[in-house]
This record gives C-alpha cells, structure tokens and sequence, in this order.
C-alpha cells in the first residue's frame, strides 16, 4: 500500500522546503539543550516504537526528514508505509551523530503521528466500503500548508484523493449555484469559462435535493454529481435517476455508522471532511537504545 512522493507540480507541495521550514522554526538560534549536555562528537542510536495498533504512515517523509537534518545519519526502515502495525512493533531505526537524532526527533514523530492517524481513520472507512463500489475520498478539509501530508497519508491509507485545491478541478457548490443564479447559469458560466481559457478540467455540481438533480440532469455538461445531505433513500431515487450518466458522490455528515449504507446505494465516491479534520493521532516514539 506504500505511496510514492507526492509529484510536487501537480500537489502544490514542497517537501524538502517544508523539512526546512519546520526545522528552522523549531532550532532558532540552536538546540540549546543538546549543545549543553551532550558533545557535539558524540554518537547515538534510536528506533521508532509503536504504542497502539495503527496503520503507519509517514515512513519515507521520516527518512527524507533524517537525510536532510544531517546526510550521514544512517536510517534502517523496518516497516513501510500502509503496513498494520501493533503496540511494540518497531518502524525504523536510525544511527549517526545524537545532535541530528534529537533535532530530528520531534518533527519526524509530529509528522509520522498525524500521518498515521489519517492513515488510521482513512483505513477504516474504506475497509467498511468493501464489497461496493464507492471509493473513500478526501475535501479540502485539511491544515493549511501541510495539505500534502495529509492527502498523502490518505492515499497510505487505502483512500482517493480529490481535488487537491481551487486549481484542478471545478467544484460548483451551493454558494457557487446562488451567487450565480442557479443551476443553469451556474454549468453555463463554467463551460464557457473552460472554453474561453482553453482548459480541461473536470465539472462537479453539488445538488441539495432530488428536484436539483432533476436540474443537473436538464443541463448536462457536467462529470460528477454531489449529493450533499441526502437520505439513504434519495440517494437511491438520484442514483436511479442519473442511471450511469455522470460520476456520483455522496457527501455531509457520513460517519463511520452510516457510510456502508451510503456504499450499497451505489453511488462512486463518498467524500469524508473528518478523514483530515478530525483525527486521533497516533501514539509513536523515538527512543535511544
């Protein structure tokens, strides 16, 4: 289940200037801590503990953390990304000068702990879609600067995701349909706009009701339909409806308790804010042995 790196021009995510700006910001003017008490020669070992049933994430970003805090610390991944792991499992271990351990230490554990809880989470949801066709996805639900760890850890995680921000894909929601004028207007303005700038990106509209979808259907011209809010039983009355037409995603409030039910209507994708906004981090340390 291991995911490569983020290709960082279509992610808008610089790692290596994320490592940088996140170790600058937590050294300051120096690890005054580690200057005073351990020499600045001295070598150390440490490896990554496990403390409650997970699914890892954030392995390769914690390798590239190491190699950038100091090139010549020695990194020995025992577990990749996407792996199950239990209380007592053992990630990684890494050996080389005990300044660089240190100074990586709490950006590597930050990191790898969030990762891990969306892995977590993300994991969870898709293993209940199981059986169905509905692929789990992401929203731009996510921490600012740090959305491409986040949707990474996604990926980690079993889930799909979808647009990565404003730029990639257009996203009529509600305000977009009632600032616009409505349904039509809104499709029309959007078609033309593609057509004016001469770009390809996908159109998804967001319909609040069955009436609204009735709407999508008259105009066209659209890949994907959001059903936002919609009960287990209009979800099957649009699901019929479009019949195949276009692209489906469910979306709104779906938790744990309900998403199967959302799953065996048949709709495509169901999109889940929670998988980024409200996660449990992972319990990991790092420790000198």
């Amino acid at each position: 289940m291991s995911k490569k790196l983020f290709p960082e021009t279509k992610y808008n995510f610089n790692i290596q200037q994320f490592i940088q700006h996140a170790i600058a910001e937590d050294i300051g003017n120096g690890d005054h801590t580690s200057l005073a008490c351990i020499p600045s020669n001295k070598r150390g070992r440490a490896q990554l503990i496990v403390k409650e049933n997970a699914i890892i994430a954030g392995v390769e970003l914690a390798n590239s953390i190491f190699k950038q805090v100091d090139k010549t610390l020695k990194v020995t991944t025992l577990i990749k990304d996407g792996t199950p792991v239990k209380k007592g499992d053992i990630v990684l271990r890494v050996e080389g000068k005990s300044h660089s351990i240190l100074l990586a230490e709490r950006l590597v554990l930050n990191c790898m702990q969030r990762m891990s809880g969306i892995a977590s989470k993300t994991n969870i949801y898709t293993q209940l879609c199981k059986g169905t066709k509905a692929k789990v996805i992401d929203t731009r639900k996510t921490t600012p600067t740090i959305r491409g760890l986040e949707k990474w850890a996604v990926l980690i995680g079993g889930g799909t995701n979808h647009r990565i921000g404003l730029y990639d894909m257009i996203l009529i929601k509600d305000n977009h349909i009632d600032y616009t004028g409505g349904i039509q207007s809104a499709i029309e303005a959007a078609t033309n706009y593609l057509k004016v700038k001469k770009k390809k990106l996908s159109i998804e509209i967001e319909a609040r009701n069955i009436k609204e979808v009735k709407e999508i259907l008259a105009t066209g011209k659209i890949n994907r339909i959001m059903l936002d809010n919609f009960s287990y039983a209009d979800t099957k009355k649009a699901v019929a409806l479009i019949n195949g037409k276009y692209e489906i995603e469910s979306s709104g409030g779906i938790t744990e308790k309900t998403i199967r039910k959302y799953a065996l209507c048949g709709v495509d994708y169901i999109s889940i804010g929670a998988l980024t906004h409200h996660i449990k981090s992972v319990d990991l340390s790092l420790k000198a042995y």
